[in-house]
């Protein structure tokens, strides 16, 4: 064909892939709009004076000192204990701490079992076999025969770490307030809480999911005191038998008449 019969035929291809870039470009922004709106309106959610409560729309009225401010704020005192700023900040803390290890240590009950097939209370102990204790089951990792010496440089480490993160001065630099809290910086390499409206939102979605934990951590204690059992055991027991394997059959276990 010729250059003048194609130059159509190109110009309309042209002009084609133009209206297409367009077209996505402009979903592009659509979809990061909506985006933007819905994350302002989960974060409206969750703070405020109009945020959720614990009981929904049956919730009493909260407390006059919380006002939604932070994160997991659901309007539920009845004890008084956050009615001093000074307590109250030190509760956040320590909820927030607890909850973050509570999350990581549930990991880490569940992950010994799936690989290994040995509960997480007795994975500890092979460290005191002969053999030692091989971290995921791989020598070269970390091969642990010295409980003492392990004990040792873990009270020494995490001493460190939580020496540095109450007094807010570390090798890193130096936080206050909020900052040690949420310190972002090499704690955040993914830059996770660039956008304050998105790190509002991770901020409920953690607190959430450590409460959760927590609570998760406890059952597995007692599930490990009533029957010697690990989660992942007595998740297959109750899948094959739910009417038999519940909690029901070891609730007389404590009982003082049982």
């Amino acid at each position: 064909r010729s250059a003048a019969a194609r130059g159509p035929s190109l110009r309309l291809l042209a002009m084609s892939f133009a209206t297409m870039k367009g077209t996505a470009v402009a979903a592009k922004a659509g979809v990061s709009k909506a985006r933007n709106a819905r994350q302002v309106t989960r974060s409206a959610e969750f703070y405020g004076p109009n945020r959720v409560l614990f009981l929904g729309p049956l919730s009493p009225a909260p407390p006059s000192y919380l006002k939604g401010e932070y994160p997991g704020d659901y309007g539920w005192d009845t004890a008084g204990l956050s009615a001093d700023p000074e307590t109250f900040q030190g509760f956040r803390e320590t909820e927030l701490i607890h909850a973050r290890w509570a999350m990581l240590g549930l990991l880490g009950c569940v992950v010994p079992e799936v690989i290994f097939d040995q509960p997480w209370f007795s994975a500890g102990s092979t460290i005191l076999s002969e053999e030692g204790l091989d971290y995921l089951g791989r020598e070269s990792l970390v091969h642990a025969q010295n409980i003492i010496a392990t004990v040792g440089i873990q009270v020494v480490l995490m001493g460190l770490a939580e020496a540095y993160r109450a007094s807010g001065n570390g090798p890193a630099g130096s936080v206050t307030g909020e900052e040690k809290l949420y310190p972002g910086g090499y704690f955040d390499p993914l830059n996770l809480g660039a956008d304050p409206e998105q790190l509002s939102d991770l901020k409920v979605k953690e607190i959430k999911h450590g409460r959760l934990a927590m609570v998760g951590m406890f059952g597995l204690y007692s599930q490990a005191i009533t029957n010697g059992e690990g989660p992942i055991a007595a998740w297959r027991a109750h899948i094959a038998d739910p009417a038999a394997e519940n909690g029901f059959k070891y609730a007389t276990n404590f009982t003082p008449f049982a």
